[in-house]
């Protein structure tokens, strides 16, 4: 897919990742192009999805959400309804903030935020919990944030 991506791209693209609030000009001065070639290089990337969105990364720990649980969750039986059925019922849910579809012993990977302990068993009980096709659960607590990346290494 980076078939159409020069260098000037990837670098734009590594740039963005370190702190998307450069003005275009700011941006121009460090990949040393003017301004409107990287405004239409930006906005064609986006055009073609490179670029999802802009985000700000939030302190959990500020915002009371510091408990991080990588909660691993098998169905009692899996197809193409109760997959749909499960992922349109977490997406409504606050406190997962990731969930992938797995392969192994369980089905998917919830990543959770809560603010402490007693707040995630309500999280299980209440809300995975009301889910009639889940079968079992295994949830792992993060001690501590040995690295986090939120950008790719292009």
């Amino acid at each position: 897919m980076t078939d159409t991506l020069d260098s000037i791209d990837l670098q734009i693209l590594r740039t963005l990742q370190k702190n998307c609030k450069l003005t275009t000009k700011e941006l121009a001065d460090i990949v040393h192009l003017t301004p409107t070639p990287v405004f239409e290089r930006q906005k064609r990337m986006e055009r073609m999805g490179y670029i999802r969105k802009y985000v700000a990364v939030l302190n959990p720990e500020k915002l009371n959400l510091g408990l991080l649980v990588f909660c691993k969750v098998k169905l009692k039986q899996i197809n193409h309804e109760i997959a749909d059925s499960f992922s349109r019922r977490i997406m409504r849910i606050p406190e997962v903030i990731e969930c992938y579809n797995i392969s192994g012993q369980y089905d998917y990977l919830l990543k959770v935020r809560a603010s402490d302990m007693k707040q995630y068993q309500e999280f299980v009980i209440n809300k995975l919990g009301e889910i009639e096709t889940l079968s079992s659960l295994e949830s792992t607590f993060v001690m501590s944030e040995v690295k986090q990346n939120i950008g790719l290494n292009i």
